[in-house]
């Protein structure tokens, strides 16, 4: 202990105690344990992450762990290698971060140092330094995380619209956006455009899209709530059955004779994700002017949902508009956290901001003749978040604050229960995404309109 200095001082995510550390440090390198939990190295394990920091010379070197169960065994937690779209302030790097203190002070000369954060310093150290460096990914366990991981997977899936977070949000929205900055991958919102939603005629007005997959006990549900929609235009509701197994295409047909304006359609391909259902439908003939998302196991919150949603769409002239929802049980039971309003948009950044996050919320509802150009990945994940990236780089997207919409949590969910890999795979993805919108984003700039 007689090399050990203990600093009475602010947490260590604020600029007040990062920089005090960073005075201090007279090393290569500089070894930050940001969570809470204990931590045990592997025999060499610090070792093995000073080496290849030299041999790599990275600005930043993080590895995979081990987790310790309560019986103190073993369980192997791989992480994900880091990219370009790698900027959410929640990207799990584990419990041990490795700095060059080079990396660090050749960042902070360029690109200015810490703001004046309680929150974000971290964040906003990690991504400095990431600009001109590389954060390498060692895929080993150099160390053992022990004690169990106590929030919930609700609370940490949610954490980024909790109103409790909303200070900690700003702090990171406000590094994340002087980022955007230097890269230049930052868009002024003066940029964005209105869409022109009469270029074409359809045949009515909205339809709600419900791609379906062997939903046989909620789909009956979600078409009944399409079609309680009270409004002053016609519209339909096109259900995508993705060659379902389970007697759903049966309910479909039933309700079919019921409701005139259901179309069924059963697309001839059968390797299609959730976003293929949605070309399908957004390129058929019975495709309304404006399309309206409503998940097979969902319901909306009212018979007035539609109405609003379509008269935000005409009246600010919108591609895109996002409604809120509440998250409810299977039995249609508010849980925790209740309603999910991204309270934290900003028609001034909330553009810039959707690449920090991991989503922007439901209802989602688009023009279809814009959405016709680019259409929708065919994935079963990110392909919504994909869509809203791709629309907010050129134009305004409508927010509606109060809860249009029932999301149900259930065993049911495409979300529900994943493993540590599937997880990680579905966050590689969602990186992906933000990497090829940041180049898109950079492209912009080059081509004139750096702000």
């Amino acid at each position: 202990m007689d090399r050990c200095r203990v600093l009475v001082a602010n947490p260590l995510t604020s600029k007040e105690t990062l920089e005090h550390v960073l005075a201090e440090t007279q090393t290569k390198y500089l070894l930050v344990l940001p969570g809470a939990r204990q931590i045990s190295l592997e025999p060499n394990g610090l070792l093995r992450m000073l080496d290849v920091a030299e041999s790599t010379k990275a600005g930043m070197v993080y590895s995979d762990f081990y987790e310790a169960d309560k019986e103190e065994k073993k369980i192997l937690h791989p992480l994900n290698d880091y990219q370009t779209g790698s900027v959410r302030d929640d990207f799990n790097f584990g419990s041990t971060m490795l700095f060059s203190t080079e990396a660090i002070r050749k960042a902070f000369e360029k690109y200015g140092g810490i703001p004046q954060v309680q929150y974000a310093g971290i964040y906003a150290l990690r991504l400095k330094v990431s600009i001109e460096h590389q954060v390498h990914h060692l895929q080993e366990p150099l160390y053992t995380m022990a004690g169990e991981d106590n929030s919930t997977d609700a609370g940490k899936h949610f954490a980024y619209v909790d109103p409790r977070n909303q200070s900690v949000q700003k702090e990171m929205e406000l590094v994340f956006t002087d980022y955007l900055r230097k890269i230049e991958a930052y868009l002024p919102a003066s940029t964005l455009r209105k869409a022109n939603n009469e270029s074409q005629p359809f045949s009515t007005e909205a339809s709600i899209i419900i791609p379906a997959k062997n939903r046989k006990g909620t789909i009956s549900d979600a078409v009944k709530s399409a079609f309680s929609q009270e409004t002053d235009f016609p519209f339909n509701v096109i259900v995508v059955d993705n060659h379902s197994t389970d007697g759903t295409t049966a309910v479909l047909s039933g309700l079919a004779t019921q409701y005139p304006a259901l179309k069924l359609v059963i697309p001839v391909r059968t390797e299609l994700g959730i976003g293929g259902c949605w070309n399908e439908a957004i390129y058929s003939e019975a495709c309304g002017r404006y399309v309206v998302q409503l998940d097979s196991d969902d319901l909306y919150g009212g018979t007035d949902t539609l109405q609003k949603i379509v008269d935000m769409l005409r009246e600010g002239n919108y591609a895109m508009v996002i409604g809120s929802y509440t998250i409810v049980n299977f039995n249609l039971e508010v849980i925790p956290p209740g309603l999910i309003d991204h309270s934290e948009w900003t028609y001034d950044n909330g553009h810039n901001n959707a690449l920090r996050i991991n989503g922007l919320g439901a209802p989602r509802a688009f023009s279809t003749s814009l959405m016709r150009k680019t259409g929708f990945m065919n994935v079963s994940y990110g392909e919504d978040y994909a869509a809203a990236l791709r629309i907010s780089r050129e134009y305004r997207i409508g927010r509606i604050y109060e809860s249009l919409y029932l999301c149900r949590r259930w065993e049911g969910n495409t979300d529900a229960a994943l493993s540590v890999e599937e997880a990680n795979r579905n966050d590689v993805f969602k990186d992906k995404i933000r990497t090829d919108e940041i180049l898109a984003r950079q492209e912009i700039n080059n081509r004139g309109f750096r702000p």
